[in-house]
């Protein structure tokens, strides 16, 4: 009897963690989502305003392509300013051209920021007025533009894109060997690539490494032009955000503008997507699109239990396809599969057979995706046995590795040894196995209907990314992205804001370090013109709350929520 009594409120202790006999009521990560409603336009003195405020964030980001021919991440070689008048001072004027680079960039977060008083409202309260999606958009599309055009900033990374995909054109497998093994270490694009990457095998999946054979057969050696066509690969995936993230938000019951600023204005997208180059901006696009495409079969149309038609199971195949594609160049966006496969179940009815149908069908259409990509390309199974090339870097941002870190640090001190990495082998697994119950757990949350399938997606990409062994800057985006269409409540906006600024402020714009002089001189000018900026303008942009502003304002109609 006592066993039975252990034995039951175990397995009762083990339902209630995984959340399978939670209420909805008592899922406390819902209270980051409220549905939004429908507000008016902005009036004519807010129009005005808007104007100042795009004007002020294309001012930031021509300046920071300006400074880019001084500080971004130039070519070593085949530097098309090196030794060009006028141009050529700003490579010369280190620190100055880091102040314009640190002035540019504060510029463009606090128009960001004031952007937010017309999508979202402050911190003190709801907009009362909303501006509209072809204003956000021609917004975002003028901060773009500079940032499109500049050298690359904030990373190196596509000079390694170049050399991996110069070795695949040459026959042989970048999952086996570096840039300097495959072209050389004299070779013009194996010198462009930093040192800790020179050696270092292809981390990526097979998709980026096919386009990139071809964008090597049409560019060859030319760094500039590849680049650029590595850059439109970029600003592809950003389209793709801007499409999916407003229609995901509808269908949770949020405003596609609120998502689209957090989203797709944030300035971690345009100062590491678009100017930083990083293949993260095609797979979040596609994973997003893919995900609208499975929600769209799956919600759209028919109550729990009812079949599909011919259109549903189209929609539904396509959008898997799509999800499996983006996996194939960073495979952590396969997740999304598991929630569109638990929202497929919960449509095709309760019990556990739905969910085992569900699995192996995705199960089947994402390893035929995989297979195909991987022998079509020609590139192989390499790239699944170098997904953990990244974690010989030591990132701050990562939780378990700060942990690891200032610990080992702490024993130092305390005169115990450096055991700094052993901490780390400990920390890792540990917090990889909380992100994985996290996950488990959201998985569950969106097939018992208490959580949408999008909102659910991204906490578990948040659980990932912080508790991952290695976080860079952008990898924030896996998660604030979707997480945009979703949740809406200042506990979930207020840190995503504050830590999307400050992380963007924080990075140097050639992902290297510079002298604390340089630094401590570029920091005194953009205190300076930051202040006496906001003073001139103090009556012309909303720094302050105003009517029409921030003010509260009564609920019209809400926006549809559709899953």
């Amino acid at each position: 009897m006592a066993s039975a009594g252990v034995r039951r409120s175990f397995v009762e202790w083990g339902r209630r963690a995984l959340g399978l006999d939670v209420p909805a009521a008592d899922h406390t990560i819902a209270v980051l989502h409220s549905v939004e409603s429908e507000l008016p336009g902005l009036d004519a003195r807010e129009t005005r305003q808007l104007g100042r405020i795009r004007l002020l964030g294309a001012t930031g980001t021509v300046l920071i392509g300006i400074s880019a021919l001084g500080v971004a991440a130039q070519p070593v070689l085949q530097n098309p300013v090196s030794g060009v008048r006028v141009i050529g001072v700003f490579a010369r004027w280190q620190t100055s051209s880091l102040a314009l680079s640190m002035i540019g960039t504060v510029l463009v977060v606090m128009a960001w920021l004031l952007l937010g008083r017309f999508a979202v409202g402050g911190f003190a309260g709801a907009s009362a007025h909303r501006l509209s999606r072809s204003q956000l958009d021609r917004t975002l599309l003028l901060w773009i533009l500079p940032l499109s055009v500049a050298p690359p900033l904030y990373s190196t990374d596509v000079y390694s894109y170049l050399a991996q995909s110069e070795i695949a054109k040459r026959g042989m497998d970048p999952y086996h060997v570096g840039p300097a093994q495959g072209l050389g270490v004299g070779n013009v694009l194996t010198m462009n690539v930093p040192n800790i990457w020179r050696e270092t095998p292809a981390p990526y999946g097979p998709l980026i490494l096919w386009i990139g054979r071809g964008i090597s057969h049409l560019t060859g050696d030319n760094i500039i032009i590849g680049v650029w066509a590595h850059r439109l690969l970029a600003l592809g995936g950003v389209a793709l955000i801007v499409w999916a993230l407003p229609r995901l938000s509808r269908r949770c019951g949020v405003a596609p503008v609120s998502a689209l600023w957090l989203g797709a204005a944030n300035p971690l997208v345009l100062f590491h997507l678009v100017a930083g180059v990083h293949n993260d901006a095609i797979m979040l696009g596609l994973m997003l699109a893919g995900l609208e495409f499975c929600l769209r079969a799956i919600s759209d149309s028919g109550e729990i239990g009812t079949p599909f038609d011919r259109r549903e199971w189209t929609l539904l195949i396509f959008g898997a396809v799509v999800i499996a594609l983006s996996s194939t160049i960073k495979i952590t966006s396969l997740i999304a599969l598991g929630f569109v496969g638990m929202a497929l179940a919960r449509r095709w009815g309760k019990g556990i057979r739905p969910v085992l149908i569900a699995a192996a069908l995705l199960g089947v259409i994402a390893l035929a995706t995989t297979l195909f990509v991987s022998l079509a390309s020609g590139l192989g199974f390499g790239w699944l046995f170098t997904l953990n090339t990244a974690n010989v870097v030591r990132s701050w941002m990562s939780l378990p590795t700060a942990i690891g870190i200032i610990t080992g640090f702490g024993g130092v001190l305390l005169g115990l040894g450096d055991h700094t990495t052993a901490l780390l082998s400990i920390t890792r697994p540990i917090a990889l196995a909380v992100a994985s119950f996290l996950t488990l757990r959201m998985l569950i949350a969106t097939w018992t209907g208490r959580l949408p399938a999008v909102g659910a997606l991204g906490l578990s990409l948040g659980a990932i990314v912080l508790l991952y062994p290695v976080v860079q800057p952008w990898y924030l985006l896996w998660a604030i992205v979707p997480l945009a269409a979703w949740a809406t409540t200042s506990a979930f906006r207020v840190p995503a804001v504050v830590f999307s600024a400050v992380v963007s402020v924080m990075l140097m714009p050639r992902g290297a370090d510079y002298g604390v002089f340089q630094i401590f001189e570029a920091a005194i000018a953009v205190v300076v013109v930051a202040l006496i900026f906001i003073v001139a303008t103090r009556n012309l942009l909303p720094w302050r709350k105003a009517a029409g502003v921030s003010a509260p304002s009564q609920r019209p109609a809400a926006y549809g929520v559709t899953s």
